[in-house]
């Protein structure tokens, strides 16, 4: 059987775990970029600030996935809650960062021609930083989401959802039959459906970005 014909077998079960990868990778996408603006907006103002966060969440991100998710299984348990934490973990990095790089950028004529005109403090942050800040947060967030996509696959040692049970499973059975298609349906899916998003991110950019911003 080749690959194509494993996948056509097997379409309803590598479906059901795409979308399961797509939604753990998306959902914790969002709840990072939630969480790293409103870490950027708290201290993007704060070198001393802006560094140690931008250095707490590097420091994150040097700890090795499978020795984060052993880390949570005793205290979580397994399958999707240490998922979500550790995928969660992993994106604050590219999203604080590229907020706070967003929110430092803006051009300070700008937020004061802002409260010359009688904006609070808290509509010049929200109707002018964070628009203008808003490229550079989306880039950061397109960043998460592909280095996630990966990362999600080794969650599989946690029980955790997605395409990383494939790819895990086929290797576990190596030279048993058809497990090089599984491991293979699920690396080429991972990458297939990176792809995806990364389309969607360039759709959203072009409705989300002023043309003016986009120079």
């Amino acid at each position: 059987m080749n690959l194509l014909e494993y996948v056509a077998d097997r379409w309803d079960r590598l479906s059901l775990q795409a979308w399961l990868h797509v939604s753990e990778v998306v959902q914790s996408t969002l709840l990072a970029a939630v969480i790293g603006v409103l870490i950027g907006v708290a201290v993007y103002r704060s070198p001393a600030g802006s560094a140690i966060a931008t250095a707490l969440a590097s420091t994150i991100l040097t700890i090795p996935s499978f020795a984060l998710l052993g880390l949570l299984i005793p205290v979580v348990g397994l399958g999707a809650t240490p998922t979500v934490i550790a995928l969660v973990l992993y994106a604050l990095l590219p999203i604080t960062r590229n907020t706070i790089v967003g929110l430092a950028g803006v051009d300070p004529a700008i937020t004061d021609a802002a409260r010359g005109i009688g904006m609070s403090r808290f509509g010049v942050l929200t109707k002018v930083e964070l628009r203008l800040a808003w490229p550079a947060i989306l880039a950061g967030m397109r960043v998460a989401t592909q280095l996630l996509m990966g990362i999600a696959v080794i969650a599989a040692y946690a029980k955790g959802p997605g395409l990383g049970n494939e790819v895990f499973s086929g290797l576990t059975r190596a030279g048993s039959a058809n497990a090089t298609n599984q491991a293979l349906a699920g690396t080429v899916g991972v990458v297939m459906l990176a792809l995806l998003l990364e389309g969607g991110y360039f759709i959203i950019a072009r409705l989300t970005v002023s043309r003016g911003i986009r120079g």
